[in-house]
């Protein structure tokens, strides 16, 4: 879909390559206990652009996510808000997982695991990239993560706007 916009822009190759890259991804491989068993899982958040602060962009969980499906969920974003002006980069995060194997406590717990690594590595502040619900996730995941954003940084006076779709009982709108 770039590409083909790209070719009736008529925009430099070089230029178009930039444009289409992300500027970091990150990959995580995390274990969790899962029923009397190690269960490890992965997970990516592909910041595409900063050249506005902060990069925006869902989480989703799927069975089917990958890194190339990330990256590319990032540019889009990137490219959304560009076109209307909104002040934000894109990114992009993704957990491969079938959220309906697991119960409430089981998400629970890889929620918050996925935040800490997330949060650990820079990839989720309030200041610089703001996830939000998408496939698989909703506000209880938000507000999971912004909760366990609150206790790896309790100085952060801006702790609940490091995601948007929380409910509105913690913060949300």
């Amino acid at each position: 879909m770039v590409e083909r916009a790209f070719a009736v822009l008529d925009i430099d190759p070089g230029i178009a390559n930039a444009i289409q890259a992300c500027n970091s991804v990150l990959q995580v491989k995390f274990p969790v206990e899962i029923r009397g068993q190690v269960e490890v899982f992965t997970g990516w958040r592909a910041v595409h652009s900063t050249h506005r602060l902060p990069s925006k962009g869902g989480i989703r969980y799927a069975p089917i996510v990958n890194q190339d499906e990330v990256e590319a969920l990032a540019a889009l974003m990137t490219y959304k808000c560009a076109i209307v002006d909104v002040p934000f980069g894109g990114s992009k995060g993704g957990l491969l997982i079938d959220p309906s194997k697991y119960d409430r406590d089981e998400m629970h717990r890889i929620t918050r695991r996925f935040a800490r690594e997330l949060a650990r590595k820079g990839f989720l502040s309030p200041a610089t990239n703001v996830p939000a619900p998408d496939m698989g996730t909703g506000q209880r995941e938000m507000a999971w993560i912004a909760d366990t954003y609150k206790h790896l940084f309790p100085e952060d006076i801006n702790y609940a706007g490091c995601v948007t779709g929380k409910p509105v009982a913690h913060g949300g709108i």
